[in-house]
């Protein structure tokens, strides 16, 4: 166990707490929100938590984390025991949506091969 720094080892327990906790807010984030990783500072002053949303604009879910930063802050101090509880700072995670981008481009581009190669047989018998 040595070999993980303790900020290692408290990111996993932030994030599981966080998930646990979301449901408990007055007015939680809109559509569902998904804690992906949680990175803390060696220092253990700051955390970078990155999410992603589904039902719901990003920027609303954004808002809504950062407003209730303090809210979720507070339960975590419940819960760990830590001297200092790390500074939340919530990141949309946008690699979700980017792999299905370019999901999407993979399967236009394969698409576009397959009429490409129906359509060459006919040009290579009128040679």
């Amino acid at each position: 166990m040595s070999d993980f720094k303790r900020s290692d080892r408290i990111g996993p327990a932030i994030q599981r707490l966080l998930s646990e906790f979301l449901p408990r807010l007055k007015m939680p984030p809109p559509g569902l929100v998904t804690f992906q990783e949680v990175r803390v500072a060696s220092d253990l002053s700051h955390a970078k938590v990155y999410y992603t949303v589904l039902g719901a604009e990003v920027e609303d879910a954004q808002e809504n984390l950062k407003h209730n930063a303090g809210s979720l802050r507070h339960m975590l101090s419940k819960e760990m025991k830590l001297r200092t509880v790390p500074e939340l700072h919530f990141v949309h995670d946008a690699t979700l949506e980017e792999g299905n981008r370019l999901q999407g481009l993979i399967e236009k581009a394969v698409e576009s091969d397959r009429n490409a190669d129906e359509q060459s047989p006919e040009e290579t018998e009128d040679r």
